[in-house]
């Protein structure tokens, strides 16, 4: 609410105009929060708990705290939810973090991060300026004209990166996954493939990303092709679903690189050919093989598993036998590094920033356009990417350290350790 006017025009906070912009902006930061909210519940409407309540609800709002735009500091009350669900990963809680304003952030995003957002919330060059005069309280004297030639820019990086030498960069562990995001692509099925690797520093990096379907095996396969033609050397480790074309042409490109499946796109996999009765069972002695003490534990885990289920479902459990040997590869690393590398999850939670930043629009607007304004933001992110744990550890993987039960036990020079 706008304070009292002064004679001279002046309000107790500074000018009508300041206190207008800051205004203008504390509104629109708030109906963006709430927009996100909302759209995160909808999308995880359907998941209920056994009395058939919802597992995701609102829950009233955090306490207020200021964010500082270009105008000053507005006042903000972010909502909140309630997540009930359990990550498959960790066991532990899920909780909602704002993309928009994560809990640590006390000022407005910078200007390359906002105008791709904005790009793909379906704002025309045109709508720019105005949008920017809200949210930061100033346009900075960005013309149409000037987001234009931004964009393009945009594009011609993404380009580069697209086309750069891997040769001098190795990546010791890498995930590939497709991800779908309600972006203006050309195809409505077409998802983001993506290549993320970590560095013999423990540091992500993202390594490549094009668009193409999900579940297309040749696409998936042109990508890391490709990043074999740029000089990619073969990382020790490769996270994926159960995609046979990726696997097929890393066969072919990188054929000493081992594989490891991801254990929730094999979790997804075999809960959904059971009946919804025998589900939960299934999902916790699924858990028990990938939250197994070492490899053995693991594979006693699975034995059970069959055991189990497999006089009723023998397909399901061959789902997990069949791929043994693939799910299980991640116990042959450090025990630090096990949480990171049994799924994908490195490439779902970057993506997951992205995708709260996007939704369908209608509009003109162009596959190089939506992509470039994807990787600018991912370009934006990666800064604040964490290492993997105990990252001094990756170098070792690299020269060929022997670990079992998690733990080194013969360093590259065969001395023990």
């Amino acid at each position: 609410m706008l304070s009292v006017v002064n004679a001279n025009g002046s309000t107790p906070n500074g000018s009508l105009i300041d206190e207008i912009v800051r205004e203008g902006a504390r509104r629109m930061l708030a109906a963006a929060l709430e927009a996100e909210v909302n759209a995160y519940i909808a999308e995880v409407a359907e998941e209920r708990d056994e009395s058939g309540r919802r597992l995701v609800v609102r829950n009233g709002y955090h306490q207020p705290r200021k964010v500082t735009t270009a105008a000053g500091s507005v006042e903000v009350k972010a909502p909140r939810v309630n997540d009930k669900r359990v990550d498959e990963a960790n066991g532990e809680r899920r909780q909602f973090s704002s993309a928009i304003l994560p809990p640590w952030c006390r000022k407005s995003p910078k200007v390359s991060e906002v105008l791709p957002l904005l790009y793909l919330h379906g704002l025309s060059s045109g709508d720019f300026v105005p949008a920017l005069e809200q949210f930061l309280g100033s346009s900075a004297g960005l013309s149409p004209a000037t987001v234009t030639r931004l964009t393009a820019q945009w594009q011609a990086d993404h380009t580069a990166f697209q086309d750069r030498d891997l040769s001098a960069t190795d990546y010791v562990y890498v995930w590939a996954d497709g991800v779908h995001l309600r972006i203006r692509l050309e195809e409505a099925k077409a998802a983001v493939l993506v290549l993320m690797g970590v560095r013999a520093d423990g540091t992500k990096e993202l390594i490549a990303m094009s668009d193409g379907y999900r579940e297309s095996s040749e696409a998936r396969a042109g990508l890391l092709r490709d990043c074999a033609r740029r000089g990619m050397r073969a990382p020790v480790l490769a996270v994926g679903d159960g995609a046979l074309g990726f696997w097929n042409a890393l066969s072919e490109v990188f054929p000493m690189t081992r594989h490891q499946r991801c254990w929730v796109h094999k979790t997804a996999n075999c809960l959904d050919a059971l009946p919804k009765s025998a589900q939960p069972t299934a999902k916790r002695a699924i858990q028990e093989i990938y939250n197994a003490e070492d490899k053995e534990h693991a594979a006693r885990a699975v034995a059970a598993f069959a055991k189990q289920y497999g006089a009723k479902y023998p397909k399901v459990v061959r789902r997990i036998t069949d791929d043994e040997d693939e799910l299980l590869a991640f116990f042959d690393y450090p025990a630090e590094h096990w949480i990171h590398l049994r799924t994908t999850n490195p490439i779902e939670s970057t993506f997951a920033t992205v995708r709260l930043r996007t939704r369908v629009t209608k509009g003109a607007g162009s596959r190089a356009a939506a992509l470039a304004m994807v990787f600018k933001l991912i370009e934006s992110a990666q800064a604040r990417w964490r290492a993997v744990n105990a990252p001094h550890l990756v170098a070792l993987v690299r020269a060929g350290a022997r670990f079992e039960r998690g733990q080194l036990v013969e360093r590259p020079e065969g001395r023990a350790a």
